[in-house]
């Protein structure tokens, strides 16, 4: 089984999925496109790496057994999609405490308000196998819970549970 934590960044889960306990190996999938070289060049606008998703599938290939977290990782062929959803004003203030340019978080913030990652996921991967889980004021350990729950089993997919709308 291969199950992704996906998500804006900011919204926590190389946080979440670091206190997450289970059997699937945990792969950061950023770090695997920087050392691998799995881009396909750099945007300059917003001074990040491009990745190059043939690439990345080609590096994963048959492996199975693994959660991967990556804003990217909807992107791939996977069983089962929980996307960490934050509310645009932590996300931005989150984004700028770690360094990011403030025009770089105030487009991940209107991002996130516009559910474009969940959106994208849904589209490629259907209701069923998302779980849309809402990490705002919510401890690192509480989110790794329910992203275990989500890998178990044990909660129904959900999708557009969560809505930053009045953000915009």
């Amino acid at each position: 089984m291969r199950v992704v934590v996906t998500g804006t960044p900011g919204t926590g889960k190389t946080t979440a999925t670091e206190l997450v306990e289970t059997e699937l190996e945990l792969v950061h999938l950023n770090e695997v496109i920087r050392e691998a070289d799995l881009s396909a060049g750099h945007d300059e606008e917003r001074d990040s790496v491009v990745a190059d998703m043939d690439a990345v599938a080609d590096w994963l290939g048959d492996r199975d057994d693994l959660l991967l977290d990556s804003h990217l990782a909807h992107r791939l062929d996977v069983d089962r999609v929980v996307v960490l959803r934050c509310h645009p004003e932590e996300l931005e203030a989150r984004l700028i405490e770690r360094g990011e340019p403030r025009a770089k978080a105030e487009e991940n913030a209107e991002s996130e308000a516009l559910d474009v990652i969940l959106a994208e996921a849904v589209e490629r991967h259907g209701e069923g196998s998302v779980y849309e889980i809402d990490a705002t004021d919510r401890r690192p350990e509480e989110v790794a819970r329910e992203i275990e729950r989500a890998i178990d089993g044990e909660r129904e997919p959900s999708a557009g549970d969560v809505s930053y709308i009045e953000y915009l």
